[in-house]
């Protein structure tokens, strides 16, 4: 689940990290990306969001954790009301289990962001899932998402400032494939938290005022989540009734890919391995 810019915390997003944090930190990453693994072999065409959500559910329980996203609350929005974020086609981030009501069907895109409670420690991933063979220009948009993710993480390195992550991943987004990332929205810190600083933006300040994280440096002992979140017309989103689900604004298809980072002296150690063998395709 993304943070929003121009939103703090309450403290530093990990710094100070012992051996014995770092470890429980990469555990609850993990039930993420078993969670995950799980889903991907399961999920058929047909299915329900509702169904997909309750076996997010029991596979968290059978991983002695549970969901950090329901009840979640955000400024005036009601509590979440899902274990997982479950965002089709133009919904973009934010879905919920009772946001579309059909079964999936084939060509279906589906967005899977998952947050974890294990042992006092925050895991929180997103991937995206193509039901049936995507079209090429669906391919595309995945492709490019889960290269800007890889490329972004390598450059959150402690001689880099944050606005390193979000140039590689412009670049690769908007200014050589042509696509659009989300503006607004983007990833964050986190630890025993779910959202504390810094906001980690995918696209570069126009002005200062707008990411003032932007110019900080990558600080060893920071926990990051990040979280390329593109559409392939339109940069602009919608919400509609004020609700939870956040749409593109030209319904065209939007992709969404998220890994846990933490900052090692010698660069980005990603807690989430594992998720990038993940298939596309299911159903």
């Amino acid at each position: 689940m993304n943070g929003t810019s121009g939103k703090s915390g309450v403290a530093a997003g990990g710094t100070g990290l012992s051996a014995a944090d770092v470890a429980s930190a990469y555990d609850a990453a993990q039930k993420v990306v078993q969670a995950h693994h799980h889903l991907a072999r399961w999920m058929r065409i047909g299915m329900t969001l509702a169904q997909i959500d309750a076996e997010v559910a029991r596979t968290l329980a059978a991983g002695q954790s549970k969901s950090c996203f329901l009840g979640y609350r955000v400024s005036r929005l009601p509590p979440f009301p899902s274990h997982a974020c479950l965002s089709v086609n133009e919904c973009v981030v934010h879905g919920t289990a009772a946001s579309l009501l059909r079964p999936l069907r084939e060509g279906d895109l589906l967005k899977v962001d998952i947050g974890v409670t294990h042992r006092g420690w925050i895991g929180d991933a997103a991937w995206t899932y193509s039901f049936g063979p995507p079209s090429a220009a669906v391919a595309k948009l995945m492709d490019v998402g889960k290269r800007s993710l890889r490329e972004g993480v390598a450059q959150i390195r402690p001689e880099n400032t944050w606005i390193a992550f979000a140039r590689t991943v412009q670049r690769i987004v908007e200014h050589e494939a042509g696509l659009h990332l989300v503006r607004g929205l983007g990833g964050h810190g986190y630890g025993r938290k779910l959202h504390l600083p810094p906001f980690v933006s995918n696209v570069v300040p126009e002005h200062p005022s707008e990411w003032p994280e932007a110019t900080q440096r990558c600080t060893p002992g920071t926990l990051v989540a990040v979280e390329p979140m593109l559409a392939i017309g339109t940069s602009r989103t919608v919400s509609e009734g004020g609700g939870w689900p956040v749409m593109s604004a030209d319904r065209s298809m939007t992709a969404h890919y998220e890994h846990d980072v933490l900052v090692t002296e010698s660069g980005p150690r990603v807690l989430t391995a594992g998720l990038d063998d993940l298939p596309d395709v299911v159903g």
